[in-house]
């Protein structure tokens, strides 16, 4: 971005000073170690209060700081623009700037697959279009505007995750990008802490149309009933992906490998598909990117194409090579019921010569629920393709108990969330070169510090 200091206070309805012509902002920050020569600060308030660091942002490069007005005044020698609250100023000039280069808008949700699901759709519009899409997962109050801050003046297309945990969250951040396309991947069960039930996450998922322009498209998974209740209340026009035929986008002729999918779709019959990603279930994820290509009239080939050639976000489903030779699939960004699941199913599949170990570490924000959740995964570990099983955290006890009777306790293991380092050491202790390690739990767990350890050392 590029903007004079004059226009962002008109942007947020603040009387520009004398002066602030000639000064130039190329970029935006909330985190002052972050900051760069020409950065506008934004002091945000959370576990820390931003305006402690307006004179560090100011020694990295800012050229000018936002400052909430119910905070005393100080002399911070630098340029000030006095706000109410300094989030919603960011999403007003979130919204400001994304209306001033004014590309079409492809937001994204779902329980699972949207950060893939927006890899693949970027990955695809972009054989034809200049696109920006959402960096890791800055698909909040403050990544969404701060995405929309980062786009260049060239920008054609924005793809745009939206995530959510409670109710109105999606309200807000639609009507702040105003879609052009709505995709709803599916819907699970993650954050049903804060839901109760399946049908309250499918309406909370369903305020990504409340900001969707009127001839906008709603592109949603129509093997889920709860979506395809929800849609029939005039939300048009409409495009519907899955497995079942009656989808306009269906999935045929489905083949997994180790380290890649095949397969076909009933609209381009003649054309084979590859992901280069383990998992039949990433194909409805490939398919609502199809749907949107579709949409765009992007060439068929050239979507088949970008699919083949795509490049994941990491440590999603990501198979590394561990330091004694062994395969390691990460999936360590996040976790949930319905993904965790999937990703074992896919797992217990791959071929191989040596053992298959998987490390699984607490699935969080399914509330009261959620003992008996992580137990209901028993059934998706099958001690005929899995040989041994390491747990992670409080809530996988429950899981420990349900697979007492199916593994011995030399192959079952459990530890609280502090005892990562022996996790580790044990799990190394047991693994070979020609053995197949899957890892997965929820960001809160961190398991990227065992898979650290296992490619390191």
């Amino acid at each position: 971005m590029k903007m004079q200091l004059a226009e962002i206070a008109q942007a947020l309805e603040i009387e520009p000073l004398a002066g602030w012509n000639e000064i130039t902002v190329t970029s935006v920050s909330f985190d002052s170690r972050q900051i760069q020569a020409g950065g506008l600060f934004v002091p945000l308030i959370g576990e820390n209060d931003g305006h402690q660091f307006i004179a560090a942002a100011k020694k990295n490069g800012a050229v000018a700081t936002l400052w909430q007005t119910d905070h005393q005044a100080a002399d911070l020698d630098l340029p000030v623009l006095p706000v109410q609250d300094s989030l919603a100023a960011l999403q007003q000039l979130g919204r400001y700037y994304l209306q001033k280069i004014n590309p079409r808008v492809v937001a994204i949700t779902g329980s699972n697959g949207k950060t893939t699901t927006k890899d693949m759709t970027a990955a695809i519009l972009a054989t034809q279009f200049h696109v920006k899409k959402t960096p890791e997962n800055f698909n909040n109050e403050i990544g969404v505007p701060m995405t929309c801050l980062t786009m260049e003046p060239n920008t054609e297309v924005l793809v745009v995750e939206l995530g959510m945990d409670r109710f109105g969250q999606l309200d807000a951040l639609s009507k702040l990008v105003e879609p052009d396309v709505a995709v709803i991947t599916m819907i699970g069960e993650a954050h049903i802490e804060f839901f109760g039930t399946r049908d309250k996450i499918a309406d909370a998922k369903m305020e990504i149309t409340h900001g969707l322009k009127e001839d906008g498209y709603f592109i949603y998974n129509g093997d889920e009933p709860l979506l395809v209740q929800r849609a029939k209340d005039g939300i048009r026009p409409q495009v519907t992906f899955g497995n079942e035929p009656h989808n306009q986008l269906a999935a045929t002729e489905i083949v997994g490998h180790a380290a890649t999918t095949d397969f076909k779709v009933n609209c381009y019959p003649e054309i084979n598909f590859t992901i280069p990603m383990l998992g039949t279930y990433n194909v409805n994820n490939a398919l609502a990117a199809l749907s949107v290509g579709q949409v765009f009239r992007i060439d068929p080939a050239r979507m088949a194409q970008a699919l083949a050639d795509l490049t994941i976000t990491k440590n999603r489903a990501e198979w590394v090579t561990g330091a004694q030779g062994e395969k390691i699939l990460s999936d360590v960004y996040n976790s949930n019921p319905t993904a965790v699941k999937k990703v074992l199913e896919a797992f217990s599949g791959v071929e191989t010569t040596g053992k298959r170990i998987v490390v699984l570490g607490d699935m969080l924000e399914l509330g009261e629920q959620a003992g008996k959740i992580h137990a209901d995964v028993a059934p998706a570990i099958d001690p005929e393709k899995i040989s041994s099983v390491y747990l992670c955290g409080e809530l996988m006890a429950s899981l420990a108990i349900a697979l007492e009777s199916k593994f011995p306790s030399s192959a079952l293991h459990h530890y609280a969330v502090d005892e990562k380092a022996q996790l580790t050491a044990d799990l190394q202790a047991e693994i070979n070169a020609d053995d197949l390690v899957m890892i997965k739990g929820s960001h809160g767990i961190a398991l990227e510090k065992v898979l650290d350890s296992l490619i390191s050392d």
